[in-house]
């Protein structure tokens, strides 16, 4: 019987480096689209597909993200005692998750690389499938992109990764699968990953974007990687290198995601994330409407702003 996959890791050790100055100080995981920090949304999606064991794995300076999820009985009390009724069932919301997701916290420890803080995660697991998702990505869709990769995983028993179509001229910014097969449903077998081609080279129209299904073979892979890293200590420990070469001897398969997603990781996509949060939103969508209607009226040539 295939495992139930009920485990995710989500990465959240990294700098935040192209969006700084803003992420000195604030953790780039609790910096807000719409009104909830970006790993909230995170969380949610989880939670949302049934995941019940959620470990986040961090390093120094991310305390706010563990603060964020923690429960909170004084601010709680405090805000009832205030009346603040709908304020402090939202603090406890955020708690509760926690909860229903039995957040730990694991610190990261070992080469550089984004494969490192999954196989930090992957200690004790066995042989059982687990997420792996960036707190970079927020995916607006109906059936959440976790649940999308979960049903793909208990199609096939084998790795996914999820994928979004692009322009081809696009390509050098991602990682873009080989595909072997197109199947029915938007999935795609796949042999391989080229990581940012040019346009020219590119060998398909999509993009890894942040969201896998992991097995026992990947995890394998990044263990082979990172003894090569101690004998040698150059190189890093990548994921997509490790499924790119568990690619070689194991089926693997992409996703396409149904949905409509928003990067956060640099200044530009994270405005852009901001901007289509804060439009569909019941109460701020009219007023931002407006907003860039005004605006866009002024900067018309011999008006003034």
């Amino acid at each position: 019987m295939r495992p139930t996959i009920r485990r995710a890791v989500i990465p959240a050790a990294g700098l935040g480096s192209r969006l700084l100055p803003l992420t000195k100080a604030i953790p780039k995981e609790m910096l807000p689209v719409g009104d909830k920090p970006v790993i909230e949304h995170t969380v949610r999606e989880l939670v949302a597909s049934g995941i019940t064991d959620i470990t986040i794995v961090v390093s120094g300076g991310k305390s706010l993200i563990q603060d964020h999820f923690r429960p909170n009985p004084a601010l709680v009390r405090q805000l009832r005692a205030d009346g603040k009724t709908a304020y402090a069932d939202a603090v406890e919301e955020v708690a509760e998750l926690s909860r229903q997701g039995h957040i730990t916290y694991l610190d990261q420890h070992g080469p550089y690389g984004n494969g490192t803080p999954v196989l930090n995660a992957a200690h004790g697991i066995g042989d059982e499938p687990m997420l792996v998702l960036w707190p970079d990505d927020v995916f607006v869709a109906e059936v959440p992109r976790s649940q999308q990769l979960i049903r793909a995983y208990e199609a096939t028993g084998c790795p996914v990764l999820a994928l979004m179509p692009i322009d081809r001229q696009d390509s050098a910014r991602y990682g873009v699968p080989v595909v072997q097969e197109d199947l029915e449903g938007g999935l795609l077998r796949i042999t391989g990953l080229v990581e940012k081609p040019k346009p020219a080279d590119a060998p398909s129209t999509y993009a890894a974007i942040g969201g896998y299904v992991v097995t026992p073979a990947i995890i394998d892979e990044l263990r082979e990687q990172t003894r090569r890293w101690y004998e040698h200590r150059t190189g890093e420990v990548y994921l997509t290198d490790a499924i790119n070469a568990c690619a070689g001897s194991h089926v693997v398969y992409g996703q396409v995601i149904s949905g409509r997603w928003y990067d956060t990781g640099n200044p530009a996509d994270y405005l852009t994330a901001q901007f289509a949060s804060a439009l569909a939103h019941p109460e701020y969508g009219p007023l931002l409407r407006r907003l860039a209607r005004d605006l866009g009226d002024n900067d018309r040539p011999g008006t003034d702003i």
